[in-house]
């Protein structure tokens, strides 16, 4: 019987642990004015893009949901409206997995809209596989696709009055390495049939996140333009929707344990989008609605920098 009490309280010690720290909530207490601004959303007919798209039409913004989907697009709308009361929730067509599908959303984008206040850079995936344009899917839809999204928005943002832009990237990031002899021969950062493998891949492609949002902050200075990158929680989303069925029958139980909902996901890219007064921390990456310092090679100035060159030459802007 004592064993079976220790046991008991060692378990939930564990618990109380992992809440406090891995999977540790928190609240966004921005109050930013967003009626009569548009913002663009990738991903949003689902999970954190969806929960965040849903609070900024709330207040009143303009929502584009940017997806590959239209049928989940539109299911995603009707729910926001009819929650939010909002009508000025739209889809626009986006595969970040196809430069010319980023190129034909944004020329679109330009002539049908005359601004943009904010760009969420939200979609992501944990899969194996290629681009239409031969790159690793993980590199090709986490990083690059949005590398080439926001630079084609930059000149819209700019016009506005203190545009944003929010990269979602993870922790996982620390996991993660650029190899650049890999990205010029291969055109990926790691591949593979095993799920360990692209899971590396996925870190690699989550640091490209944090590195591009660094040398952006440094060539967005003197502009009225910021950005920030997010670590959102450990969320239940169908981001790992890709992973075999033997994982999926690992990570439900803990999923449904542990894991934070989408709109708790939700909560630190909404406070870089609403919070007042954060544009010194341009360039920052947040966690739980807070600067959180990362490592050297996350914040790699020589690194950062050759990866957006590389990147403008792949994604065809050089």
């Amino acid at each position: 019987m004592l064993h079976f009490l220790v046991g008991v309280v060692v378990l939930v010690g564990v618990y109380v642990l992992l809440v406090e720290t891995l999977f540790k909530k928190s609240k966004c207490t921005g109050c930013f004015e967003m009626t009569g601004k548009t913002a663009i959303i990738t991903g949003g007919n689902t999970g954190i893009g969806k929960a965040t798209a849903l609070e900024l039409a709330r207040r009143g913004a303009r929502v584009i949901l940017a997806c590959r989907n239209q049928q989940r697009a539109e299911s995603a709308i009707n729910d926001i409206r009819k929650e939010t009361g909002s009508s000025d929730v739209v889809y626009m067509q986006l595969d970040l997995g196809s430069l010319k599908s980023v190129r034909s959303f944004t020329e679109t984008f330009l002539k049908t809209e005359s601004r943009l206040d904010l760009l969420v850079n939200n979609a992501g995936l944990v899969a194996d596989g290629r681009t239409e344009d031969g790159f690793g899917i993980e590199f090709g839809v986490n990083h690059l696709g949005h590398f080439l999204l926001t630079c084609l928005l930059l000149d819209r943002l700019k016009e506005g009055t203190g545009g944003r832009v929010i990269t979602v990237s993870s922790m996982a990031h620390r996991w993660g390495k650029i190899d650049f002899d890999a990205l010029i021969a291969n055109k990926d950062l790691g591949t593979g049939r095993y799920s360990w493998q692209f899971f590396h891949a996925y870190c690699n492609s989550k640091l490209c996140n944090v590195l591009f949002t660094h040398e952006l902050a440094k060539r967005l200075k003197g502009t009225n333009v910021t950005c920030y990158c997010v670590h959102p929680g450990i969320v239940k989303t169908e981001l790992s929707r890709h992973v075999s069925l033997w994982q999926k029958v690992f990570i439900e139980p803990v999923a449904r344990l542990l894991f934070l909902d989408p709109k708790t996901g939700a909560q630190t890219t909404l406070h870089c989008a609403l919070q007042e007064g954060i544009e010194p921390m341009s360039g920052k990456y947040f966690s739980c609605c807070a600067v959180e310092e990362v490592s050297a090679k996350a914040k790699d100035d020589a690194v950062a920098k050759k990866l957006w060159e590389v990147s403008e030459r792949l994604s065809g802007l050089s």
